[in-house]
């Protein structure tokens, strides 16, 4: 374990922004790091409004895996607590961020997670493209000193673990859940469905 946490700490320090790095691409990985998340909602969203059943099965059963990946993310934040580099004074710090446990991460989680639930839901393009960004703001937070690499490979492992807990219950709940929640948007999005604004 203390190669593997060498290992770790000698690949951040190789990716941490330097002192003198450059001011344009600190902000740019700031910006990064922080707002892009918020392209998954988005993306969810988007599949839904404008999608056919088969999207909006996928951006329900996304929903899932993200949700059980970040609960498992913070059971194993409380098994086995793993410091950010900051916290034992490694690195260069960029980023304001809590003191708490870094693995996994949860962002590489959430990007992993749709990404991988979009593949086989046969949305190839959308999950290449969803990894994509997700690897952008993995090295986003690894070189604004708030994770370190092993946090982003723990999240994959997350991920994975997620979409399988998801198979069963989908398998069973899926399409009835669908269903229930198609009739429920209908109701809601009646006057802008009407209008031709968003799919039926």
């Amino acid at each position: 374990m203390q190669q593997v946490e060498a290992l770790n700490q000698a690949l951040f320090l190789a990716i941490n922004a330097h002192p003198d790095a450059n001011p344009l691409t600190i902000d740019a990985a700031i910006v990064i790091a922080v707002a892009l998340i918020y392209l998954i909602p988005l993306l969810l969203v988007g599949l839904w409004l404008w999608g056919d059943e088969r999207k909006r099965n996928a951006a329900l059963r996304a929903f899932l895996v993200v949700s059980i990946g970040i609960g498992l993310n913070q059971i194993l934040a409380l098994v086995w607590p793993h410091p950010r580099p900051f916290m034992i004074g490694l690195g260069q710090t960029w980023l304001a961020h809590a003191a708490d446990s870094s693995f996994p991460s949860d962002h590489a989680t959430v990007f992993a997670g749709v990404g991988v639930t979009l593949l086989f839901a046969g949305e190839v393009g959308l999950a290449c493209a969803t990894w994509a960004v997700g690897l952008c703001v993995a090295w986003a937070r690894i070189y604004l000193g708030v994770h370190f690499p092993l946090d982003m490979l723990g999240a994959l492992g997350v991920a994975a673990v997620a979409y399988a807990i998801t198979l069963p219950l989908w398998h069973a709940l899926g399409e009835p859940a669908t269903r229930f929640v198609q009739r429920l948007y209908r109701q809601v999005m009646a006057w802008p469905i009407d209008r031709g604004w968003v799919h039926r």
